[in-house]
């Protein structure tokens, strides 16, 4: 199937790692132009080489900035002030008991996991409903539906991802321009695996061990029983921001795994 996305500019924001790499990759191999960012050169640096490590024909750009921050949008957009695709990847998260929690780290979550995308957006849509056509996507969780107890303010975020998301695809409703949030499971990424690795040492467990563990006590209502890698999230992505999914739009976009068990 053609995506239709040969020649569009696609901003794929955290993209120099894990899920935001896989998108950024797949939007490449489709022919569209990515733009690939990251906090510092040397990650964006890194990112652009594998990528055409993999691929030498891809149409790349790399732009450093610090998307958590309103001065960090500003510079950024200067740089790449059109957008046909806005996948809003970046995002950070950290388990901390909810007392443990302080005002700072719920204003920094808010900051950098939703205010970057309602920046950004906010600034690209207008272009896009000029042109008659885009594709704005929040890369949510699962989280969102299911607050995790040692996280909350990352799942409040999630929660607040796909809010924004529906609340924009109402506001463009009848035009060329879609709006949706897709919900990713447990995914191999690199802050996870970390994350996961460094538990499964603090227990004396190998990573099978401590991933079979994970989804028993953690994930139990998980049906794929593993982790999600980056590229299965990608692909999902990848169609949503297609000319093919014109039809998708105000959706939460499910490719958790099964682990929400609503229908």
């Amino acid at each position: 199937m053609d995506f239709g996305l040969k020649g569009k500019t696609a901003v794929v924001t955290g993209s120099t790692a894990g899920i935001g790499l896989a998108i950024a990759t797949a939007l490449a191999e489709e022919g569209a132009k990515v733009v690939i960012n990251g906090r510092t050169e040397a990650r964006v640096s890194a990112a652009l080489a594998m990528i055409r490590h993999k691929d030498h024909t891809a149409h790349l750009l790399g732009v450093a900035a610090d998307l958590g921050s309103a001065a960090g949008v500003e510079t950024f957009v200067k740089q790449v002030p059109h957008a046909d695709i806005l996948i809003n990847n970046l995002g950070i998260f950290e388990p901390k008991p909810f007392a443990e929690i302080p005002d700072s780290d719920w204003i920094r979550f808010f900051e950098v996991n939703v205010m970057s995308g309602v920046r950004l957006s906010r600034h690209y849509l207008p272009g896009m409903l000029r042109n008659n056509w885009g594709r704005i996507i929040f890369i949510s969780s699962e989280s969102a539906f299911q607050i995790p107890a040692e996280m909350v303010h990352y799942g409040m975020t999630k929660t607040a991802q796909v809010a924004v998301a529906r609340g924009l695809a109402e506001s463009v409703a009848g035009t060329g321009v879609t709006v949706n949030s897709v919900l990713p499971g447990p995914t191999a990424s690199e802050g996870a695996v970390g994350f996961l690795d460094n538990l499964a040492k603090k227990q004396g467990l190998s990573a099978a061990e401590m991933e079979k563990e994970f989804f028993k006590s953690a994930r139990p209502t998980s049906l794929l029983k593993r982790f999600e890698t980056p590229q299965e999230i990608a692909a999902v992505v990848a169609f949503v921001a297609s000319a093919q999914s014109a039809a998708i739009s105000g959706a939460t976009v499910r490719a958790e795994g099964g682990v929400i068990r609503s229908i």
